[in-house]
């Protein structure tokens, strides 16, 4: 069977001295399954892709690489539009998505990936509230409030959701070839719409514990204003399910979430993970 591959994606904002830990996190375990990663970074006023393609190039040679610009600034739903889009176009069967502000710890998904698990679905989202997940330095109020809206969501959609939209999430690109996430949200938002898209699509969906830390990380959200936000959103889903998908749900259309490669590193084949690949017990 053909080989599986899987294409890590990294939003990456503002986030310069985190980055670079995130990438630290891809050690043997984890790059035995992986292809390609890739570091898309929003017009950051700092120098998070400098950072990034440094570390890389110094720390992790033998890593296929790629340092990516926005050509606009499309907020994070709008850098994962650009990666669905170049996965896609590249030939990927999976993107994985990891936030590149070092909270959430991919090594997490190595588990399921030796089980099968994303052969089995076509969404694999972490979960920060569910059994077996840990949660580090994360306030008891932020967590409650999470724990509320996915019970809300929960009642809408007609399933139990674990969490809204962390940082670590797995999608098979054969469910997302045609691009209906266009007009969805360009902001933090883009999560919690793309997983109602899901679910109305008859998606499979399921859920997996990670871990969740917060530390030195910067927020870029507005909780008060996310928060009646998405309870808009959801209020929108509610009453006109796929006719409110359909809507234009973004502030500024972009025809192209377009971007330049600003560094690429063909890096060197992993012996581990050519035979995770070639294995047919695990096509």
């Amino acid at each position: 069977m053909a080989d599986q591959r899987i294409l890590v994606f990294i939003p990456a904002y503002r986030c310069a001295s985190q980055v670079t830990r995130v990438l630290d996190q891809f050690d043997d375990s984890v790059r035995r399954w992986v292809d390609t990663v890739i570091v898309v970074d929003n017009r950051s006023p700092d120098n998070t892709l400098d950072a990034a393609i440094g570390h890389a190039r110094a720390r992790l040679p033998s890593l296929r690489f790629i340092g990516w610009r926005n050509d606009d600034n499309y907020g994070l739903g709008g850098s994962h539009k650009a990666a669905f889009r170049y996965a896609i176009e590249q030939g990927f069967d999976y993107l994985v998505v990891l936030h590149g502000d070092d909270q959430a710890d991919i090594r997490d998904l190595v588990p399921e990936l030796e089980r099968g698990s994303h052969r089995e679905v076509d969404c694999l989202m972490g979960a920060r509230f569910m059994p077996g997940s840990r949660l580090i330095g994360y306030s008891f109020v932020r967590t409650l409030g999470n724990r509320v809206y996915n019970l809300l969501f929960s009642a809408v959609a007609g399933r139990r959701i674990y969490d809204l939209g962390s940082g670590l999430n797995m999608y098979r690109l054969a469910a997302f070839q045609d691009f209906y996430y266009k007009t969805f949200p360009d902001d933090l938002t883009f999560n919690y719409v793309m997983l109602l898209g899901s679910y109305h699509a008859g998606q499979r969906v399921r859920f997996f514990p990670i871990s969740w830390r917060e530390e030195d990380q910067v927020s870029n959200v507005r909780l008060f204003r996310q928060a009646f936000k998405v309870l808009s959103l959801l209020g929108g889903f509610m009453v006109r399910r796929g006719a409110f998908l359909r809507e234009p749900l973004r502030a500024r259309p972009f025809e192209r979430y377009s971007g330049q490669i600003v560094y690429r590193q063909e890096g060197q084949q992993d012996p581990a993970r050519q035979e995770v690949q070639q294995d047919p017990a695990r096509q």
